[in-house]
């Protein structure tokens, strides 16, 4: 897609929020990271949170780090999309940047939560597409949680748990997609912003395009 809101057509459109939510463990953080790296006019939120900064990370590439004050600030401002605290720490979406991003034409990538999901589709809910990756079976899962080696087997416990409660919001989505692999289901969520990006109703500049087309044919 090429800068100014216009499509790989030259149509003027209208950017989407592209939501992708999963348990632990079943893919959504490597199939963002490859959208991100293999998909033109996608970029990825970046939210802002009250945690402090961990060694390695940029201000304004992995969050907007901001106070405590800044952030509540935010919320009773109406500046922040979504937004949930985690064990004393606060995460938020931004506003202001996803709205320039869409009206400019560019597409929006959210790694988050249903919870999450939820509040965007409250705020905006014709710019939100939202997919949800299940895995292929439990016992995959307990797998992929294993050959991480990142957490013990308690915390994997935990997690496998916890999978089966965030599973339970399945049906508040738009797609789903089940993550036998990763290529393959790289290819479905690929297939699917393909073909949100051709929604009539986001293609804000077909109606001129149209009109100009008659009146090449009328002359």
């Amino acid at each position: 897609m090429t800068a100014g809101g216009h499509g790989f057509d030259g149509v003027e459109r209208r950017g989407l929020m592209f939501v992708l939510s999963s348990p632990s463990g079943a893919g959504k953080t490597t199939l963002s990271r490859r959208l991100i790296e293999q998909t033109p006019g996608l970029k990825m939120s970046v939210s802002a949170t009250t945690r402090p900064m961990r060694p390695g990370e940029v201000d304004g590439r992995d969050y907007h780090f901001i106070d405590k004050a800044t952030f509540e600030s935010m919320t009773e401002r109406d500046e922040l999309l979504e937004w949930a605290t985690v064990f004393d720490n606060s995460y938020g979406t931004p506003r202001a940047p996803v709205d320039a991003a869409l009206a400019a034409g560019q597409d929006v990538l959210f790694d988050i939560d249903w919870q999450g999901t939820q509040q965007l589709r409250e705020k905006a809910r014709d710019d939100v597409v939202s997919v949800f990756i299940l895995p292929p079976s439990a016992a995959e899962l307990e797998k992929r949680l294993h050959s991480r080696a990142q957490d013990s087997d308690e915390v994997i416990r935990g997690r496998m748990s916890r999978a089966s409660h965030e599973m339970s919001h399945w049906a508040e989505y738009d797609y789903i997609v089940i993550n036998h692999t990763i290529d393959d289901a790289f290819a479905e969520v690929q297939s699917i912003l393909k073909a949100e990006r051709l929604k009539r109703e986001r293609r804000t500049g077909l109606t001129t395009f149209v009109r100009e087309l008659q009146r090449q044919l009328e002359t």
